[in-house]
């Protein structure tokens, strides 16, 4: 099969191009995967944790409330205590759609029931003069229930410690994948545009000595490249053309015999000598002009 120069040059940029959408699709594929691994550590463990602890706050703070109101003899702040219930609930009801973990389901359903509990426990205290019986047991109950809390945030934690660590482990695989390809796929590149810059580099070469040769009146010089390509159309239209001037110039690798000739007829006339001179000079002049005219419009 037949394959121009232009035809090979598309063809060795067109493989570099698939060179360079290999990398890329490879580099887009590490970097998606480790993104959604990192997207699961924020979103699956990371909110589960902030929820735990806001969940945890709000508890604080309306067990706060009570023992001062407690110590002081006054009734606690419904208001104050309210709003921080309404922040436990939210959170809560954002935990419960955030399971991730397994056994995160049971934890979360004993929460539940240790803020159902807890709230209980508030609304009897809601009277003057608590009984100090009621308060101990509220205060178990926060006790327990910050035990959950903690144990919903240490259970998350550890997930994030564990999905970071093989978030790094996929970080360090896709690092040395990415080398070994990108090293592989350097290597194939320089090979190719070595190869090709020395297989033009190498026909220039010898078609500009070709041509010096030619200028310099040696008619013997020749051409010969392999292929098929338009260099080995050149080197046959180059040997043509070397061919044709030897031949006009009385023999390969001869010099003039027209002088000599002139010489051994003591009778010939200098002018038309002359004349005659020029007019072969010309007409190798014109042969010139056809070859290269051919090579300049070859495609």
């Amino acid at each position: 099969m037949k394959l121009s120069i232009r035809t090979k040059f598309t063809l060795g940029m067109v493989f570099i191009f698939i060179i360079i959408l290999v990398l890329l699709g490879f580099s887009a594929f590490y970097l998606n995967k480790l993104s959604n691994k990192t997207s699961a550590i924020l979103k699956e463990n990371y909110l589960s944790v902030v929820y735990a602890r806001e969940m945890s706050e709000g508890l604080m703070n309306i067990n706060k409330e009570m023992i001062n109101s407690f110590l002081t003899n006054k009734v606690p702040d419904s208001l104050y205590i309210h709003k921080e219930f309404d922040v436990i609930d939210q959170s809560y009801q954002l935990e419960k759609n955030n399971l991730t973990e397994p056994g995160e389901d049971k934890l979360v359903a004993g929460i539940e029931t240790g803020i159902k509990e807890y709230r209980e426990s508030y609304r009897q205290m809601m009277v003057p003069h608590v009984q100090a019986d009621n308060v101990l047991l509220q205060q178990k109950k926060f006790n327990l229930l910050q035990e959950q809390l903690l144990a919903l945030s240490q259970m998350n934690g550890k997930a994030i410690e564990v999905k970071t660590d093989d978030a790094k482990l996929s970080s360090k695989d896709a690092l040395t994948g990415m080398t070994i390809l990108g090293s592989f796929s350097f290597l194939i590149a320089l090979s190719f545009i070595y190869s090709f810059a020395s297989y033009f580099n190498e026909r220039f070469f010898q078609l500009y000595n070709g041509i010096k040769e030619i200028v310099s009146s040696n008619y013997g010089q020749r051409l010969y490249f392999d292929g098929i390509d338009e260099f080995y159309e050149i080197s046959l239209l180059f040997n043509q053309m070397a061919e044709k001037l030897s031949v006009s110039q009385g023999g390969e690798g001869k010099p003039t015999e027209y002088f000599k000739d002139f010489e051994d007829d003591g009778s010939y006339n200098e002018v038309d000598e002359l004349k005659d001179v020029l007019s072969r000079m010309k007409s190798i002049e014109k042969q010139a002009e056809e070859v290269i005219s051919r090579i300049e419009n070859k495609k």
